[in-house]
């Protein structure tokens, strides 16, 4: 057999092998496209076991893809399933270790998962691209019940003149702590709670003390709320119940900004952001914004259903 020959045997076999090639080439990028906006489909419609299952034959068929990776990773944070969600965007932030976007789903995470400390590393990294970012650091600061490294952070987001409302308003109540610890014991001490919480001024003593005063209405909701938030700035319930105590003043401005600021401590408890959706809407409603009023009211009977 000449050599030729042979070679016009080849070419001839190649020439057929070719479109077979591209054929399943372009199968397989169809396949991977159908199934990855099936996956976006299920997504949008609340159907996140499904859309997992999408991406999941996404993944058969290109592995490593950063997008189903990232995609993947948001739908176990919505159904909960937050260490598998983690172990995705680790995998799709391999791929791609700047993105933004995944960065920050990555502290969402962190924090639904109480890992504070690794949630304020990954956020340190955005801000030194994007320095109003900064100010999420803050939260997370005192999240992790580190107050002076919170106060750092204000200190230089002031230089930077980077503080928004929210911010001055943590800074406030930060530098009023010293003042309320150091204060003798003025506050009244005629209820069992109240004299609990004078004796030991614990979170736990507070709660009990705040939901009494709110069954009640008590006139003292307001005063022990705000010596609440003041004393315990990252826990969400003492700005829940000011802000109730401050819609029951029809102090309707004051109560969206304590709410506005303490709506940014809820990690994963529907119930709590439910509540504050609901005085939301009642501080709209007294503000005559009807709209946004029905708006959260519609947030909140989400999470109440």
């Amino acid at each position: 057999m000449s050599f030729f020959f042979i070679l016009y045997s080849f070419f001839l076999y190649a020439q057929d092998s070719i479109p077979a090639a591209v054929t399943i080439a372009e199968n397989k990028n169809i396949e991977f496209q159908q199934s990855f906006f099936k996956a976006l489909s299920d997504k949008a419609t609340f159907n996140y076991k499904k859309a997992i299952e999408h991406l999941e034959q996404c993944n058969r068929i290109f592995s490593n893809n950063k997008s189903v990776l990232f995609e993947l990773s948001k739908n176990y944070e919505k159904l909960g399933r937050n260490p598998e969600a983690l172990t995705y965007i680790d995998l799709a932030l391999e791929e791609d270790p700047t993105n933004i976007w995944m960065l920050e789903h990555k502290v969402l995470i962190l924090r639904k998962l109480a890992n504070f400390n690794d949630a304020i590393l990954t956020q340190e990294k955005i801000a030194s691209v994007y320095p109003k970012k900064k100010r999420l650091l803050v939260f997370l600061h005192l999240q992790n019940n580190d107050r002076q490294a919170a106060q750092k952070v204000l200190a230089e987001l002031k230089d930077a003149k980077l503080l928004n409302g929210r911010l001055r308003a943590i800074e406030k109540k930060l530098n009023a702590r010293k003042t309320a610890i150091e204060e003798p014991k003025k506050l009244s001490e005629n209820l069992d709670a109240k004299s609990l919480f004078e004796k030991e001024k614990s979170f736990d003593n507070l709660k009990a003390l705040l939901i009494k005063l709110a069954s009640e209405s008590d006139s003292d909701l307001l005063k022990y709320s705000e010596y609440g938030i003041t004393l315990f700035p990252a826990q969400p319930f003492a700005y829940l119940m000011n802000g109730k105590a401050l819609n029951y003043n029809n102090a309707y401005k004051k109560a969206l900004d304590t709410l506005q600021n303490g709506i940014d401590f809820v990690i994963d408890d529907h119930e709590i952001e439910a509540k504050f959706y609901l005085e939301m809407s009642k501080a709209y409603q007294g503000l005559g914004d009807t709209k946004k009023a029905t708006m959260y009211k519609n947030k909140a009977e989400k999470f109440l259903k």
